[in-house]
């Protein structure tokens, strides 16, 4: 039983285990596996295979009922960090922190037991939360159930080890993506005026697409225009006739969600008619937004305090830009997504997503207690309040 042992040892065994068996979204078998294992040790009876991969456990049969949830999913990088448990799956990496998620969740599990409350408490250790929409899919197929509350947390590096950031309201934004592909007309690159060269036509777009953030949206709303991927073509001394542009749209309010999109939509019409091209532009809705209920962050907000005591409840300062399928849970169920902080001395500049990404695993323990303590205050929130969901 990890609790008479070290406990952090055996979290940050899990999270190396992990961590070096990474798996991509909707694919994560072994990990349910080991996942299963360890939550069968603790005496109790997991369900598999729920939305595909993910794994849902509960812990004690009474109600009120509140979830838990972690995700699974790792990115497709090679990782570069050089860690004695780096990824064994070149092109595989946990370069998010999941892979401290599961173990956090895991560790709440057995302190649950340990002390079982009065009520119940679902575990949702959720797939494809990078790519995929896990959090819907497994809504889709009951993991949310008769549960009252929900909550989450992601390992953040803005933060030192002993932080929890606790915000109300929203906290991560709305993350649509698009697609321009551009047919010119192809051309030798010493007799331009015979073409319509689609690279200069994708160049555009890429600078007129950013003054729409810089002239046309509030400043006191958060938003971002960003092309990731930039295709075109096939030789020094030919000019291309097509290219294809990729990217992403964050904002925090539905009105400049709306204005960013018709902006997108209003220069790729004026370019394609300014330089004779074709342009197309597919606009794919993303995850909504993180809206952190005010009852739940209350409740969110004493677990850390009770967790790390009063100086390490700390605030996000303004929302971020990042987005985070958590949010599907929250249009359903009131819930809290928390900030735990794990900066680790060295790598302050490298951020999430980055093939040298790593943590401060300190943070593993607290992560687990604050999830267990959280459970706790929120059953008896409801206990009080005599509210339980049907």
């Amino acid at each position: 039983m990890p609790l008479k042992g070290d406990f952090e040892a055996w979290l940050r065994k899990i999270r190396r285990e992990i961590h070096a068996w990474p798996e991509l979204a909707y694919e994560e078998k072994r990990t349910a596996t080991l996942i299963c294992r360890e939550l069968q040790a603790l005496g109790l009876s997991p369900r598999f295979g729920i939305a595909r991969t993910g794994v849902v456990v509960d812990i004690g049969n009474g109600k009120p009922r509140v979830a838990l949830r972690a995700d699974m999913d790792a990115l497709p990088l090679n990782e570069e960090t050089g860690l004695p448990f780096a990824s064994k799956r070149p092109g595989i990496m946990h370069a998010c922190g999941h892979d401290g998620h599961v173990a956090m969740l895991l560790g709440a599990a057995a302190l649950l037991v340990q002390d079982p409350p009065e009520g119940g408490v679902r575990l949702i250790f959720q797939p494809a939360e990078e790519r995929g929409a896990g959090a819907r899919a497994i809504m889709e197929e009951g993991a949310l159930e008769g549960i009252s509350f929900i909550f989450g947390g992601h390992i953040d590096r803005h933060f030192k080890v002993g932080e929890i950031a606790v915000n109300e309201g929203l906290i991560c934004a709305f993350t649509d993506s698009f697609e321009v592909i551009i047919n010119g007309k192809g051309g030798h690159a010493a007799w331009p005026q015979e073409a319509v060269d689609s690279i200069v036509v994708g160049s555009l777009l890429v600078v007129n697409f950013q003054t729409i953030v810089s002239r046309e949206i509030n400043p006191a709303h958060p938003s971002v225009i960003t092309v990731g991927k930039f295709e075109g073509g096939s030789a020094h001394n030919v000019i291309a006739e097509k290219a294809r542009l990729e990217g992403t749209i964050r904002s925090t309010d539905p009105e400049t969600r709306r204005r960013i999109m018709d902006g997108l939509k209003r220069v790729a019409r004026g370019l394609a008619e300014g330089h004779r091209a074709k342009i197309k532009l597919k606009i794919k809705e993303g995850y909504p937004p993180v809206i952190n209920h005010p009852v739940a962050t209350q409740i969110a907000r004493e677990a850390a305090h009770q967790v790390v005591g009063p100086k390490g409840v700390v605030s996000q300062s303004h929302p971020s830009l990042g987005g985070e399928d958590f949010a599907f849970y929250l249009q359903k169920i009131p819930g809290c997504f928390v900030r735990l902080g794990a900066a680790k001395k060295g790598l302050e500049n490298i951020p999430a997503h980055s093939p040298k990404f790593d943590f401060d695993e300190r943070v593993l323990p607290l992560g687990a207690r604050f999830f267990a303590k959280v459970a706790r205050l929120a059953i008896e929130y409801l206990k009080k309040e005599n509210r339980f969901s049907s």
